[in-house]
């Protein structure tokens, strides 16, 4: 199994990115490919003492297209960056998966028209998962596409069933619209739409409409959006949890008893930070086009990197562009 990661793609790029990629071939066993400037990636592997990647291959290019770059400049005047070469990479068949931490809006318009879409596909989504009480749900559409029509909503559901089923192994797993109200006569001309469609989708579980308040209590296995109110539910759960974690650890610091209090439930308090980790789950997935592609958080650190390739490692795996590509 090889992984092409664009190693100037995020952030905290190359380092971190080089760093998490070395770990990722170490933990789980797979072959990498690093998209970028050749001298600074072997700097970064010398510096960091990383004698111990598998087989290790370095694709050269000074180019990088930035998170300011127009998404489109991905197809001609950055089309030798190093997000441009590792899609090559996996369209020539030199790699089996894709990882960046770079532009979002370039990696879907890479995904869309470099590696196409899946046959019958209306529009490929950005799919991830997020904590529940329950484990994990996927939320999709998380900003490829601001504006859905309803049979794009209804194939995102598919989409997200097919891969809950195969790669998280959830048997029938239940797939909602987020809408306004649960009541089916709730929402905009695309959310009742949507609902109608859903509805007489016989290959999936759709258990109808779901509030946002509901999204996190895991009430359902997969929560089906368009990208523009994907993209904002999902920033406020993140912001809502990070201030949150920060109001909790200015209690535990505000005198000696609450200090404490805060080391008897300590690995308690660590159990919940790691089960809120964005990290932990490694990134997100460009569901609908014919190859694996992660996104990794634009912030990604070592971690969070080596975490998107296993995710991509298990997605190239479990053949699910394939079995999407069956049930549509």
């Amino acid at each position: 199994m090889r992984i092409v990661v664009d190693a100037f793609g995020g952030d905290n790029a190359p380092e971190q990115i080089v760093i998490g990629a070395a770990l990722a071939s170490f933990e789980h066993q797979v072959d990498i490919t690093l998209t970028g400037n050749k001298e600074i990636i072997e700097k970064v592997i010398k510096d960091n003492n990383m004698s111990f990647y598998g087989d290790l291959k370095i694709v050269h290019t000074e180019d990088v297209i930035s998170m300011h770059d127009d998404p489109t400049t991905i197809l001609k005047a950055h089309s030798d960056s190093s997000m441009g070469l590792a899609f090559k990479e996996l369209v020539d068949g030199n790699a089996d998966a894709f990882v960046s931490a770079g532009s979002t809006g370039a990696i879907v318009v890479g995904g869309t028209l470099i590696v196409k879409r899946i046959k019958g596909v209306k529009r490929p989504a950005i799919a991830s998962t997020l904590p529940s009480p329950n484990g994990h749900y996927m939320l999709m559409d998380m900003g490829a596409n601001a504006e859905c029509r309803p049979e794009m909503l209804k194939q995102f559901g598919v989409m997200a069933s097919v891969y809950l089923q195969n790669v998280c192994n959830i048997e029938n797993p239940k797939v909602g619209l987020l809408n306004i109200g649960v009541e089916d006569t709730k929402g905009d001309e695309l959310r009742l739409e949507a609902y109608k469609l859903l509805s007489e989708t016989e290959n999936i579980n759709f258990i109808g409409n779901v509030e946002a308040r509901d999204m996190p209590k895991g009430v359902c296995d997969a929560v089906i959006t368009d990208g523009f109110t994907g993209n904002v539910a999902l920033k406020i759960i993140e912001g809502t949890a990070s201030t949150l974690f920060s109001l909790i650890k200015k209690v535990l610091y505000k005198s000696l008893p609450n200090k404490l209090a805060a080391l008897v439930i300590k690995k308690d308090l660590y159990s919940l930070k790691s089960m809120m980790d964005s990290s932990e789950v490694g990134g997100a997935l460009l569901l609908g086009v014919s190859k694996p592609v992660v996104k990794a958080h634009g912030s990604s650190d070592a971690k969070a990197i080596k975490n998107a390739i296993r995710q991509a490692k298990t997605f190239a795996e479990t053949d699910v562009i394939g079995k999407i590509a069956g049930n549509l």
